[in-house]
Protein backbone atom coordinates (compact mmCIF):
# COMPACT_ATOMS: atom_id res chain seq x y z
CA UNK A 1 0.00 0.00 0.00
CA UNK A 2 1.34 3.46 -0.92
CA UNK A 3 1.83 6.01 1.86
CA UNK A 4 0.12 9.34 1.27
CA UNK A 5 0.54 12.68 2.99
CA UNK A 6 -1.52 12.86 6.21
CA UNK A 7 -4.09 10.44 4.83
CA UNK A 8 -5.67 7.20 5.95
CA UNK A 9 -6.46 4.68 3.21
CA UNK A 10 -9.31 2.24 3.77
CA UNK A 11 -9.53 0.16 0.62
CA UNK A 12 -10.44 2.63 -2.13
CA UNK A 13 -11.41 5.28 0.40
CA UNK A 14 -9.08 8.10 1.44
CA UNK A 15 -9.62 10.16 4.62
CA UNK A 16 -7.83 13.49 5.07
CA UNK A 17 -8.27 16.26 7.62
CA UNK A 18 -7.03 19.65 8.74
CA UNK A 19 -7.76 21.79 11.79
CA UNK A 20 -7.37 25.31 13.13
CA UNK A 21 -7.28 26.61 16.71
CA UNK A 22 -7.21 30.18 17.95
CA UNK A 23 -8.00 31.48 14.47
CA UNK A 24 -11.40 33.06 13.92
CA UNK A 25 -13.88 35.56 15.27
CA UNK A 26 -13.72 35.04 19.04
CA UNK A 27 -12.24 37.74 21.29
CA UNK A 28 -9.59 35.34 22.58
CA UNK A 29 -8.36 34.25 19.15
CA UNK A 30 -4.69 34.80 18.37
CA UNK A 31 -5.42 35.52 14.69
CA UNK A 32 -8.57 37.50 13.88
CA UNK A 33 -10.13 36.41 10.59
CA UNK A 34 -13.67 35.54 9.50
CA UNK A 35 -14.73 31.97 10.25
CA UNK A 36 -15.46 31.54 6.56
CA UNK A 37 -11.80 32.13 5.68
CA UNK A 38 -10.62 29.78 8.44
CA UNK A 39 -12.77 26.99 7.03
CA UNK A 40 -11.72 27.74 3.46
CA UNK A 41 -8.04 27.29 4.19
CA UNK A 42 -8.57 24.15 6.30
CA UNK A 43 -10.65 22.64 3.49
CA UNK A 44 -7.96 23.62 0.99
CA UNK A 45 -5.35 21.57 2.84
CA UNK A 46 -7.59 18.52 3.17
CA UNK A 47 -8.50 18.72 -0.54
CA UNK A 48 -4.86 18.92 -1.64
CA UNK A 49 -4.13 15.85 0.49
CA UNK A 50 -6.99 14.06 -1.30
CA UNK A 51 -5.41 14.95 -4.63
CA UNK A 52 -2.01 13.77 -3.38
CA UNK A 53 -3.65 10.36 -2.97
CA UNK A 54 -5.38 10.61 -6.37
CA UNK A 55 -8.78 10.76 -4.69
CA UNK A 56 -11.91 12.83 -5.21
CA UNK A 57 -13.87 13.88 -2.07
CA UNK A 58 -17.40 12.56 -1.70
CA UNK A 59 -18.30 13.72 1.81
CA UNK A 60 -17.28 16.40 4.31
CA UNK A 61 -17.28 16.12 8.10
CA UNK A 62 -17.23 19.43 9.98
CA UNK A 63 -16.07 19.35 13.62
CA UNK A 64 -17.09 22.73 15.05
CA UNK A 65 -15.92 23.74 18.54
CA UNK A 66 -16.69 27.44 18.06
CA UNK A 67 -20.44 27.32 18.77
CA UNK A 68 -23.64 27.17 16.74
CA UNK A 69 -23.21 30.64 15.26
CA UNK A 70 -20.06 29.55 13.43
CA UNK A 71 -21.59 26.52 11.69
CA UNK A 72 -23.06 28.27 8.65
CA UNK A 73 -19.95 30.42 8.20
CA UNK A 74 -17.75 27.33 8.25
CA UNK A 75 -20.02 25.63 5.69
CA UNK A 76 -19.74 28.68 3.44
CA UNK A 77 -15.94 28.47 3.62
CA UNK A 78 -16.02 24.79 2.68
CA UNK A 79 -18.24 25.52 -0.31
CA UNK A 80 -15.94 28.37 -1.39
CA UNK A 81 -13.17 25.84 -2.03
CA UNK A 82 -15.32 23.73 -4.32
CA UNK A 83 -16.65 26.85 -6.04
CA UNK A 84 -13.02 27.75 -6.77
CA UNK A 85 -12.53 24.53 -8.73
CA UNK A 86 -15.92 24.80 -10.42
CA UNK A 87 -17.70 21.90 -8.78
CA UNK A 88 -20.46 21.35 -6.23
CA UNK A 89 -19.35 20.69 -2.67
CA UNK A 90 -20.01 17.16 -1.37
CA UNK A 91 -22.62 16.72 1.37
CA UNK A 92 -21.55 18.32 4.66
CA UNK A 93 -22.33 16.74 8.03
CA UNK A 94 -20.75 16.85 11.46
CA UNK A 95 -21.22 18.22 14.93
CA UNK A 96 -21.00 21.43 16.98
CA UNK A 97 -19.89 21.73 20.61
CA UNK A 98 -22.80 23.50 22.29
CA UNK A 99 -22.46 22.32 25.89
CA UNK A 100 -19.28 24.29 26.56
CA UNK A 101 -18.42 27.76 25.29
CA UNK A 102 -14.72 27.99 24.42
CA UNK A 103 -12.72 31.21 24.64
CA UNK A 104 -11.01 30.55 21.30
CA UNK A 105 -12.23 29.24 17.95
CA UNK A 106 -11.48 25.65 17.00
CA UNK A 107 -12.53 23.68 13.93
CA UNK A 108 -11.53 20.55 12.06
CA UNK A 109 -12.58 19.57 8.55
CA UNK A 110 -12.37 16.00 7.30
CA UNK A 111 -12.82 14.90 3.69
CA UNK A 112 -13.72 11.34 2.73
CA UNK A 113 -12.87 10.56 -0.88
CA UNK A 114 -12.76 7.74 -3.38
CA UNK A 115 -9.38 6.93 -4.86
CA UNK A 116 -9.41 6.99 -8.66
CA UNK A 117 -6.08 5.22 -9.05
CA UNK A 118 -3.06 4.48 -6.86
CA UNK A 119 0.12 6.49 -7.36
CA UNK A 120 3.06 4.72 -8.98
CA UNK A 121 6.76 5.53 -9.23
CA UNK A 122 7.34 8.05 -12.02
CA UNK A 123 10.47 9.62 -13.48
CA UNK A 124 9.30 13.22 -13.68
CA UNK A 125 11.14 16.18 -12.18
CA UNK A 126 9.93 17.92 -9.01
CA UNK A 127 9.01 21.61 -8.98
CA UNK A 128 7.37 23.98 -6.55
CA UNK A 129 4.29 25.98 -7.44
CA UNK A 130 3.39 28.91 -5.20
CA UNK A 131 5.17 30.70 -2.37
CA UNK A 132 5.47 29.51 1.25
CA UNK A 133 3.35 31.92 3.31
CA UNK A 134 2.04 31.90 6.86
CA UNK A 135 0.03 34.18 9.14
CA UNK A 136 -1.03 37.57 7.80
CA UNK A 137 0.94 37.00 4.58
CA UNK A 138 -1.63 34.36 3.57
CA UNK A 139 -4.25 37.13 3.40
CA UNK A 140 -2.12 39.94 1.98
CA UNK A 141 -0.24 37.97 -0.71
CA UNK A 142 -2.98 35.73 -2.11
CA UNK A 143 -1.68 36.19 -5.67
CA UNK A 144 1.35 34.09 -4.69
CA UNK A 145 -0.69 31.14 -3.42
CA UNK A 146 -0.91 28.01 -5.58
CA UNK A 147 -4.28 28.15 -7.35
CA UNK A 148 -6.61 25.21 -6.71
CA UNK A 149 -8.40 25.88 -10.00
CA UNK A 150 -5.13 25.78 -11.94
CA UNK A 151 -4.02 22.60 -10.16
CA UNK A 152 -7.32 20.84 -10.75
CA UNK A 153 -7.27 21.63 -14.46
CA UNK A 154 -3.62 20.57 -14.77
CA UNK A 155 -4.17 17.23 -13.04
CA UNK A 156 -7.18 16.46 -15.20
CA UNK A 157 -5.39 17.14 -18.49
CA UNK A 158 -2.29 15.16 -17.53
CA UNK A 159 0.03 18.17 -17.25
CA UNK A 160 1.31 17.02 -13.86
CA UNK A 161 2.12 13.54 -12.59
CA UNK A 162 1.79 14.09 -8.83
CA UNK A 163 0.79 16.77 -6.33
CA UNK A 164 2.19 16.98 -2.80
CA UNK A 165 1.10 19.88 -0.54
CA UNK A 166 3.66 21.63 1.66
CA UNK A 167 2.82 22.29 5.30
CA UNK A 168 4.47 23.83 8.33
CA UNK A 169 7.67 21.80 7.91
CA UNK A 170 8.54 23.55 4.65
CA UNK A 171 9.47 22.43 1.14
CA UNK A 172 12.58 20.42 2.04
CA UNK A 173 10.80 18.34 4.67
CA UNK A 174 7.95 17.50 2.28
CA UNK A 175 10.28 16.76 -0.66
CA UNK A 176 12.19 14.29 1.49
CA UNK A 177 8.91 12.70 2.60
CA UNK A 178 7.59 12.18 -0.92
CA UNK A 179 10.90 11.09 -2.51
CA UNK A 180 12.44 9.23 0.42
CA UNK A 181 15.73 11.03 -0.30
CA UNK A 182 17.11 12.17 3.06
CA UNK A 183 20.62 13.14 1.93
CA UNK A 184 20.40 15.36 -1.12
CA UNK A 185 20.44 19.13 -0.71
CA UNK A 186 18.20 21.29 -2.88
CA UNK A 187 18.52 24.70 -4.51
CA UNK A 188 15.56 27.00 -5.08
CA UNK A 189 14.76 30.73 -5.07
CA UNK A 190 12.31 29.92 -2.26
CA UNK A 191 13.06 29.52 1.44
CA UNK A 192 12.94 25.72 1.67
CA UNK A 193 12.55 25.65 5.45
CA UNK A 194 9.78 28.25 5.79
CA UNK A 195 6.30 27.12 6.82
CA UNK A 196 3.81 27.12 3.97
CA UNK A 197 0.84 27.60 6.29
CA UNK A 198 -2.32 26.24 4.60
CA UNK A 199 -0.35 24.66 1.73
CA UNK A 200 0.24 27.93 -0.10
CA UNK A 201 2.92 26.09 -2.09
CA UNK A 202 2.80 22.55 -3.46
CA UNK A 203 5.31 20.13 -4.93
CA UNK A 204 4.55 19.04 -8.48
CA UNK A 205 6.12 16.15 -10.37
CA UNK A 206 6.17 16.99 -14.06
CA UNK A 207 7.02 14.86 -17.08
CA UNK A 208 10.08 16.44 -18.78
CA UNK A 209 8.20 16.19 -22.09
CA UNK A 210 5.47 18.47 -20.67
CA UNK A 211 7.77 20.94 -18.93
CA UNK A 212 7.46 23.70 -21.55
CA UNK A 213 3.67 23.47 -21.33
CA UNK A 214 3.83 23.51 -17.52
CA UNK A 215 6.04 26.62 -17.44
CA UNK A 216 3.63 28.44 -19.73
CA UNK A 217 0.61 27.26 -17.76
CA UNK A 218 1.84 27.93 -14.19
CA UNK A 219 3.95 31.00 -14.99
CA UNK A 220 6.46 32.63 -12.62
CA UNK A 221 5.23 30.75 -9.52
CA UNK A 222 6.75 27.51 -10.89
CA UNK A 223 10.33 26.86 -9.72
CA UNK A 224 12.66 23.92 -10.29
CA UNK A 225 14.11 22.00 -7.35
CA UNK A 226 17.74 21.51 -8.29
Amino acid sequence: MTTYRNAIQLGDWIVTTDNSGGIGEKVGDLVAVPDRITARFATRVALLEQWAANAEPEAVLLHNFSGDTSWDRYCDGIRDVFDEIGTTAPPISGSSETNMSLRQSAVAITLIGKQIFEASALDGTWYTYGTPLVGEAVLTRESEIASLAALDKARRNGLIQRIWPVGSGGVLVEWRAVTGDRARELMSPLDLTCSAGPATVVLLQIDPNRLADAKTYFGPLLHALE
